[in-house]
């Protein structure tokens, strides 16, 4: 009993171009998240690009919820907030040098991090968002420091990668997730980044690799050199223009969907093959030559970042790793290390996350749970709570229980032992009275200095784990 009391429920919500998906984590003494329950909706046509369009999106953002809400390691607790995921096209960074001059040898601080971090991130569109910004390297007096927290010097400087996206992302989420479906917002997390930290191994970022993210419109994109994100961006094609692309043989887009997912390959087809006709009379050769192509246009794209992002191909010998449902089709990775002739991977939850339900693939849901397990990382905030009438009547059912039990003489042989516990019956009437809106607070999500200085003690922590190591 004791250790559960230490357990904390937290709660993330990630809004696609194609669906919502929630999750449900709790996260014991260990910083183990257990992940409990997962569930999404699809969506059509009222997220573009990773950007809501369509204000409905809230209600099927509710039924997720309510069924979060209806799963045994979850009930009674209804949901009251939520770490949501950002993402869409309109997020993408850039590398800025800062330096800071000090009147004298001064010790470096963590709050004189901070005041550089600021000064890269001033160096933004004031029209856009701030979202992070990740330390690439410091110097102190010329000289390159791991952690230059510590250490004395006349002048600080560093090369950060600052990530921004469009302000309407951030607002139109706080219409949907917040003002229409009642749920406070505790933080915005970077969904590319948070799939980062939990699939890439140390080696991996320390030898420089790649993140792909395929999605349904969108694919994410993520460059890691020396422990540290140096580039990212999101490309606006996805699985969904393979889609698009079939039902110009004259099929429904929800018939070409289940065409490329359950026949779609990726891999070139040998023209000199006899066509593949199956028994539903389907050219699979000619719809493959389409996924092909099409396919290997986004690949291309893809690697065209590299030069973006000015480095080349052999500098990420840690390789490419690849999440995302888009990764689902056949031939992918395979035509990815063709084409790029780097070792690829799919990425999976690491050693934190504990999936205790069967009937969850952890590699199906990478960028929900990746928002939970960096949510765990937030000590203090609780995303749900148990209504006081369902804690009132959990007592009140223990105190009649035992009174039955210890009772002496009310209870004859032949009677039914008495069962303490909820009623079935009383699931209906008592959702209901749960799901009564009620007053709370408004949460907009910390501010960005507050999740810059959060990301700077964990960055710094890293790096001296890695130097102990060494």
């Amino acid at each position: 009993m004791g250790e559960k009391e230490h357990d904390r429920y937290i709660v993330a919500f990630e809004i696609g171009s194609s669906k919502i998906r929630g999750a449900v984590g709790i996260v014991d003494r260990s910083g183990v998240v257990d992940v409990v329950a997962t569930e999404e909706e699809r969506l059509i046509d009222k997220v573009r690009y990773g950007c809501i369009e369509n204000t409905e999106v809230s209600d099927a953002l509710q039924r997720v919820a309510e069924r979060l809400e209806a799963y045994p390691r979850v009930a009674p607790r209804i949901i009251t907030g939520a770490y949501v995921a950002l993402g869409g096209r309109s997020l993408l960074s850039r590398t800025v040098d800062v330096d800071l001059t000090l009147p004298t040898e001064t010790e470096i601080t963590r709050p004189i991090i901070t005041e550089l971090m600021q000064k890269a991130s001033a160096t933004v569109d004031p029209t856009r968002d701030v979202v992070e910004v990740v330390p690439v390297r410091f110097t102190v007096d010329d000289k390159t420091q791991a952690n230059p927290v510590g250490t004395y010097g006349n002048r600080l400087a560093a090369r950060m990668t600052v990530i921004s996206c469009d302000p309407k992302i951030k607002r139109m989420l706080r219409r949907v997730v917040g003002e229409r479906a009642g749920f406070n917002i505790i933080d915005y997390v970077n969904r590319t980044l948070a799939e980062a930290d939990m699939v890439l191994t140390d080696d991996e970022r320390r030898l420089g690799c790649m993140l792909v993210d395929f999605g349904a419109e969108t694919t994410s994109v993520a460059i890691f050199k020396n422990g540290a994100a140096i580039y990212q961006a999101t490309l606006p094609m996805g699985s969904r223009n393979i889609t698009l692309d079939l039902t110009t043989l004259n099929y429904t887009e929800e018939r070409a969907e289940e065409i490329k997912r359950v026949s779609g390959n990726a891999l070139s087809q040998d023209s000199t093959r006899r066509k593949m006709q199956g028994a539903d009379g389907i050219d699979y050769t000619e719809i493959n030559n389409y996924v092909h192509a099409r396919t290997d246009e986004i690949i291309a794209n893809i690697m065209a970042q590299l030069e973006y992002a000015g480095v080349n191909d052999s500098e990420l010998p840690g390789g490419i790793v690849v999440v995302g449902g888009g990764a689902r089709l056949r031939g992918f990775n395979d035509l990815l290390a063709q084409e790029s002739n780097l070792k690829v991977r799919q990425g999976a939850p690491n050693a934190s996350v504990r999936i205790s339900d069967g009937s969850i693939h952890g590699t199906d849901a990478v960028d929900v749970i990746s928002i939970l397990l960096d949510a765990s990382r937030d000590p203090y905030e609780e995303c749900t709570e148990i209504p006081a009438e369902a804690e009132e009547e959990k007592a009140e059912e223990e105190r009649n229980g035992y009174e039955k039990i210890y009772s002496s003489g009310n209870t004859s042989k032949g009677e039914d032992t008495v069962r303490i516990g909820r009623l079935y019956e009383d699931e209906d009437e008592e959702k209901e009275k749960k799901r009564q809106p009620k007053e709370k607070p408004m949460k907009t999500g910390k501010s960005w200095l507050d999740r810059l200085q959060e990301r700077l003690s964990m960055i710094m922590k890293e790096q001296e784990d890695l130097e102990n190591e060494e």
